[in-house]
């Protein structure tokens, strides 16, 4: 158990994702690293504290003692890129109409989980919330948590269907080759242009039939000024470009890009193929749509 807690220092690492880190349990870091003691201000309000050296406590396998960051800003990056897994998020809402899952990838639901969590523990009564998904949602975390029943204690889930309506917005979904049931989605009000999301997808004309002109396109890169490789499902710049070319988006917003590859040559791919604005969407990027 934790006997004491008391200021050590720790490093947030520069990296995309960001991991705090005491500084005496790891190796040397790069020159632009950024350090802060714990218990002093972060960013002039959020404290972090870890158990003190002086604990009987050893570090866990990982080599990172229990840490707690307290009240940090909401522009921060542990808010923005680090929030998954807590039951309580550091960032409220008090209302969600409904949550959209294009397919049954981990990284693309697993953050149901907290969810659930928040929404079961946080308020009495319990709150709920509509989930539109591919079938076998609920299955899948269940077994996650070898709890039949999990799910449905705060999610509702529904099957994706190809067009309904949520509030003011319209949603439609069309399949895409990736997994046996992977969906993109376009999302509009009731004028003007909408928001197309590709999910993770493998052809590009699949995406054609949702795109109207003046849509704005927001479509995963996992590879890339290209090329593919054989025999995965996924897209890069080029085949984004041709795309673009002949369904004529008012913007491209570029994500899901593999590590190592490169954003600019991405764009330049896309650009070669199409006139219209695009650029790389990343962590903390808001858009007006």
């Amino acid at each position: 158990m934790v006997s004491s807690f008391g200021p050590q220092k720790i490093e947030l690492a520069p990296a995309k994702k960001q991991s705090a880190w005491v500084s005496s349990l790891m190796p040397s870091r790069p020159a632009e690293r950024r350090t802060t003691d714990a218990g002093m201000a972060m960013r002039a309000t959020a404290t972090v504290r870890t158990n003190s050296i002086g604990s009987s406590v050893r570090p866990v396998a990982s080599g990172v003692p229990a840490t707690f960051i307290d009240n940090p800003p909401h522009d921060s990056r542990i808010v923005q890129e680090e929030q998954f897994g807590p039951v309580i998020p550091l960032i409220r809402y008090t209302d969600l109409d409904a949550v959209l899952v294009s397919h049954l990838h981990p990284d693309h639901f697993i953050d149901l989980v907290p969810l659930r969590h928040y929404l079961r523990y946080e308020f009495e009564p319990p709150r709920r919330v509509r989930v539109l998904a591919p079938r076998g949602l609920a299955d899948r975390l269940d077994a996650l948590h070898a709890e039949p029943g999990f799910t449905a204690e705060a999610l509702d889930c529904e099957l994706l269907g190809p067009a309904r309506r949520i509030g003011s917005l319209s949603i439609e979904t069309g399949l895409v080759a990736h997994t046996d049931e992977s969906y993109a989605i376009r999302v509009a009000a009731e004028a003007g242009p909408g928001l197309v999301y590709s999910g993770d997808c493998g052809r590009a004309t699949d995406l054609v039939p949702l795109i109207r002109q003046g849509d704005a396109l927001l479509v995963e890169a996992a590879f890339g000024p290209g090329p593919v490789l054989d025999g995965v499902l996924h897209l890069d710049g080029p085949a984004i470009g041709e795309l673009a070319a002949v369904t004529r988006p008012g913007r491209i917003f570029l994500t899901h890009i593999l590590a190592g590859r490169d954003p600019d040559a991405t764009i330049a791919a896309v650009r070669a193929l199409w006139d219209g604005p695009v650029e790389f969407v990343w962590p903390r990027t808001q858009l007006d749509l």
